[in-house]
């Protein structure tokens, strides 16, 4: 199938980007970056915006760096950015090792980190990394702009706290500090699927447990971090998602196992 007739807008600046969706976000102006999950959506038309806003040419929007105890990645930057560490230390090896598992190259060479998370899939690496780490998601409207803690930020399957018309900027994440370790591990049924669960678990002066794609949100659950039995603390806590194919039940034995190897490669 095709698209249904759109607008397209390609604004040059943040400014001109916001002021695009405070005017046509009431119509359903949807915002486009790497639109790997838009497009096809589009084609099918499950989703028929009126208005296109392509924010590609924003190179404002393309910021990766370190600075001030974060690391601060712009809405235009790509998964692949990741491939090798950007920074030295934890986070960068953390980072390097979780987009491993993100889809295949071709997707990771055009989606982007934080549409990952304005995406808001219960399946989402990165909305697993930044509710465990403890995320700051930056929203810009014409209003201005405002920081969002990842706790906050995720209220269920393709749902954040992003008003209509913000556009999200910038994602923080908490720099790690040196001699951090951490476990990450992901089940799917095959290399580059949709996860059925994945745990990460960071562990320097306390440890940090988060399960995704098990639940509507991703999320840190602290109840589990001081526990001896940690995963199976995790997975009763856990409310499973459930479809035809991967019960309630099972989703939480895969949590179980999910954050018990995490551990084990903390080890």
């Amino acid at each position: 199938m095709k698209p249904a007739p759109f607008t397209y807008h390609a604004p040059r600046s943040v400014d001109e980007a916001v002021d695009l969706l405070h005017q046509y976000s009431g119509e359903d102006g949807r915002v486009l970056a790497g639109g790997q999950s838009l497009v096809p959506a589009m084609a099918l038309r499950l989703a028929t915006p009126p208005h296109l806003i392509d924010i590609n040419e924003i190179a404002a929007l393309r910021l990766l760096r370190a600075e001030n105890g974060w690391l601060r990645i712009g809405a235009l930057v790509r998964h692949s950015a990741f491939e090798r560490p950007v920074l030295d230390g934890p986070l960068g090896e953390l980072l390097a090792s979780v987009v491993r598992h993100i889809a295949h190259h071709p997707i990771r060479t055009r989606g982007t980190f934080c549409g990952s998370l304005a995406h808001a899939d219960p399946a989402s690496e990165w909305c697993l990394v930044s509710a465990t780490l403890g995320a700051e998601l930056v929203a810009r409207s014409v209003r201005g702009t405002r920081t969002i803690a990842a706790s906050d930020f995720f209220r269920g399957a393709m749902s954040t706290a992003l008003e209509p018309d913000e556009l999200l900027v910038e994602a923080r994440l908490p720099l790690l500090p040196k001699g951090t370790r951490f476990g990450f591990y992901e089940f799917s049924r095959r290399a580059g699927d949709f996860a059925i669960a994945m745990a990460l678990v960071v562990r320097g002066k306390e440890t940090w447990i988060g399960v995704g794609g098990a639940e509507a949100s991703p999320r840190r659950i602290r109840e589990a971090e001081a526990a001896a039995d940690a995963a199976e603390v995790a997975a009763r806590l856990i409310t499973p998602l459930s479809d035809p194919h991967y019960s309630a039940a099972y989703r939480r034995d895969v949590v179980c196992a999910a954050v018990r190897r995490a551990l084990e490669q903390c080890n």
